[in-house]
């Protein structure tokens, strides 16, 4: 068995295989594309970049177009579904939901979602676009997605059709509305593998919690924040990137009791970064990995948390994936 390292970069994908403690590079691929995501499973990698969805069959040698029936080009982020096999989401800039049944031969749009965007008038504060899907999450038929700027999206039919939750009205403006809805300026979320109906929206407000659902939400922590990372092994233990304001005063801080409280979970950096934060929590084999938003990408084992620099020759680097092929 081999474990392999993708990372999605603004000049391509670098694929590693890991050799003991060390990594060794083994492809590369998509150079001159903005690659903003990346997937793999059973064998399959599918990369969302700035134009459209490319898909290696050979751990990143070739690549090849899985765009088809992609009528928004600019994916933000891609997600699968853990528990039904080639079932591939895609979130886009405009915001839209695309999944795909085929590997990424052919996608499908999920209107619904297209219409809330309208409706709604959703928006980006760097963008003119009308929007964007940055965050997708399933816990059996449950599935939730995060919109920026305009709240969290529900499905109960494992992401074939999409709603808006009961704690988000869709409405962009209030970065601070009034309980119990949630922030619209929603960054990612996490389903607590526990229940379906715990669920955790890192948004530029803070980290807001809700316990049914969606329907309701609080806030245990006041900040700026775009990712938290809830351990599977330990229910009450979560990883979280808080920032002063974007990409300022950046930290790594957890808790073992749920929320209630909050401890620093630095060892290793020097922090608070004046200048970036975490973009992103993502699990490889023993280590959670975290992807800054200067590009870097940092790795510790959950139960101690010390954190050292992965692959630093690589720039830029956007999301991480892992894969294991025998």
């Amino acid at each position: 068995m081999t474990t392999y390292l993708c990372l999605a970069t603004s000049n391509g994908v670098f694929i590693f295989a890991r050799e003991g403690d060390d990594w060794r590079e083994t492809a590369t691929g998509l150079r001159g594309r903005q690659v903003t995501s990346v997937i793999a499973r059973e064998g399959v990698m599918l990369a969302g970049t700035t134009d459209g969805i490319f898909r290696s069959d050979d751990v990143g040698h070739t690549w090849r177009d899985a765009s088809g029936g992609l009528a928004i080009r600019h994916v933000r982020w891609m997600a699968y579904h853990p528990d039904v096999s080639d079932l591939e989401f895609a979130g886009t800039e405009p915001a839209g939901i695309f999944l795909s049944r085929d590997g990424g031969a052919s996608w499908r749009a999920c209107d619904e979602v297209a219409h809330l965007r309208d409706r709604h008038g959703w928006s980006l504060p760097y963008s003119p676009e009308a929007g964007c899907v940055r965050g997708l999450t399933f816990h059996g038929a449950r599935a939730y997605a995060a919109c920026e700027v305009g709240g969290v999206l529900r499905s109960d039919d494992a992401g074939e059709t999409w709603r808006l939750a009961g704690g988000s009205s869709g409405d962009p403006d209030p970065y601070y509305p009034p309980a119990p809805l949630v922030c619209p300026d929603v960054h990612s979320i996490a389903v607590h593998p526990a229940s379906p109906d715990l669920v955790f929206a890192a948004t530029g407000g803070g980290l807001y919690r809700s316990s049914d659902g969606g329907q309701t939400w609080t806030m245990p922590y006041r900040c700026y924040c775009r990712d938290v990372w809830l351990d599977s092994a330990e229910v009450d233990h979560f990883i979280f990137g808080p920032a002063d304001s974007v990409d300022s005063g950046g930290r790594i801080e957890e808790t073992r009791d749920g929320g209630r409280t909050w401890q620093p979970a630095s060892t290793g950096l020097r922090v608070p970064w004046q200048r970036h934060m975490v973009e992103r929590f993502s699990r490889m084999g023993d280590d959670v990995l975290a992807v800054l938003s200067n590009g870097e990408v940092l790795a510790a084992m959950p139960a101690r948390l010390e954190w050292r620099r992965v692959l630093p020759q690589v720039p830029t680097v956007n999301a991480v994936t892992g894969l294991a092929v025998e």
